[in-house]
């Protein structure tokens, strides 16, 4: 069944729901303390999608707990290598194929049931996520899953042609074709719910030009994502990560697990807040979420308003084998600069709004190896938005007082947008502003193999 809310959001398509960048402005309005322990719902998964690290689940697993579920009833899945292969069937170097991802899920399924001693567990995934938990249902674990929300997931496709069916995003190819067999595209005992956009998911439109061919049809629909005997929900004008990380998605994923509207959307603020992760990197342009050793990560408090930092290191350590580093105690006000430093990659300045709760998912890993044209500039300064794309006209996106020029206008696609920056202006303030979110990086000499990224919370 499906239930359509474009009319009720049409408004908040073109000006979506905002969350001060503190989240305080809400959180005072809803109340400062955490609600009481959610009780009824099953321990939560999730899993993120093709090429992404567990850490875009970071504001979601605060909502959760900012609605009274228990940090230890929860986890998000780090896969090994999370880049799909070009042929599923075709091994490739540090990418992983269907089955890869379901035995990866399989164990952490496992995991999570021991430590919180639950019979089953609610599924929680983002894109090709969604594949994994789908075809781990499939092939025995539906009795370990209670609930299988799938958001953004391309259930029939990014596209569906004769040539290329080795990819499993092929909705012609042998993978999608044998999990949606039947009359039924779910397995019985296991809820599902699918959320998608109206129209700005970029991974499920009629015209191939997401896919490099533009002006040949995809066979696949705005519809794509939703399943057969599923509850399928359009969420209005959400991009394709922002069906998984966004608070409207928070609120459907909260209301599907536990059966009730949650007590408040915005994030609670702790007192004291400790972070920790993993350092990860990108060998040969490929991500992937295995451990990065003896790389330098420090981190020092700045001012909001300059960038400037405010004393010395608040944090400085080096990763070992497991490639983790932290925890550091920081106050949930705090604007931070990250400074990363791994074996042949850029030393990576990264700025961040403040951390309003603790986690363990700060994952970060370098900016890419700079071009020789950029390595001539004063200074190369990023804005990156992990859990969602720009959209323009539909959000505000201004990066050092401008309009970017590299974010395309219509269905959002770009998650980055850069500036380069004349010699002449190095060491000077750089303002990135994303609707409510602003976050001051600083010009970095790219001369010294340095990059600036102001990556956004929202």
């Amino acid at each position: 069944m499906r239930f359509s809310r474009r009319a009720l959001l049409k408004t908040a398509a073109i000006v979506p729901l905002a969350v001060s960048s503190l989240g305080q402005r809400m959180a005072r309005a809803q109340g400062n303390a955490a609600a009481p322990a959610a009780t009824g719902l099953p321990p939560i998964l999730f899993v993120h999608g093709n090429g992404d690290h567990a850490a875009l689940w970071m504001t979601t697993l605060w909502r959760m707990e900012s609605n009274g579920v228990p940090r230890e009833r929860m986890a998000a899945l780090n896969f090994t290598n999370p880049l799909a292969r070009t042929d599923d069937s075709k091994p490739q170097p540090m990418r992983s194929s269907t089955e890869d991802q379901r035995n990866e899920l399989g164990e952490a399924v496992a995991a999570l049931k021991q430590r919180t001693g639950a019979a089953q567990i609610a599924l929680v995934g983002n894109s090709r996520g969604g594949y994994a938990i789908r075809n781990f249902i499939k092939h025995g674990g539906g009795g370990d899953v209670s609930h299988a929300v799938l958001c953004g997931v391309p259930n029939h496709g990014v596209y569906a042609w004769d040539d290329g069916l080795g990819n499993e995003f092929n909705g012609r190819g042998p993978f999608l074709s044998a999990l949606n067999a039947g009359p039924s595209e779910v397995i019985a005992g296991t809820a599902y719910l699918t959320l998608r956009s109206d129209d700005y998911d970029k991974y499920a439109q009629p015209d191939g030009r997401f896919v490099g061919k533009p002006g040949q049809a995809t066979n696949v629909t705005f519809e794509g994502p939703e399943l057969r005997g599923a509850t399928n929900l359009v969420l209005g004008g959400v991009d394709h990560r922002e069906t998984a990380f966004s608070s409207r998605a928070f609120r459907e994923i909260y209301k599907f697990i536990a059966g009730r509207e949650p007590e408040r959307i915005a994030i609670v603020p702790e007192g004291e807040v400790s972070l920790s992760g993993l350092v990860t990197g990108v060998p040969g342009g490929v991500p992937t979420n295995l451990p990065v050793a003896d790389a330098s990560v420090e981190i020092y408090r700045v001012s909001p308003d300059s960038g400037e930092r405010m004393g010395d290191a608040i944090h400085a350590s080096k990763t070992g084998a497991d490639g983790r580093w932290g925890p550091v105690k920081v106050q949930p006000d705090w604007y931070l600069e990250f400074v990363l430093g791994t074996p042949g990659s850029p030393i990576t300045h990264i700025y961040r709004s403040p951390f309003l709760r603790s986690s363990d998912v700060v994952h970060l890993r370098a900016a890419r190896p700079l071009s020789a044209a950029e390595s001539g500039a004063g200074a190369i300064v990023t804005m990156s938005r992990p859990r969602g794309y720009f959209g323009l006209p539909r959000d505000i996106v201004l990066l050092d007082g401008k309009t970017p020029t590299d974010v395309k206008s219509g269905v959002p696609t770009d998650s980055t947008t850069t500036v380069r920056l004349a010699k002449s202006e190095l060491g000077r303030p750089v303002v990135a502003m994303f609707n409510d979110e602003r976050i001051v990086a600083r010009a970095w000499p790219a001369s010294q193999n340095r990059v600036s990224i102001a990556e956004l919370t929202d």
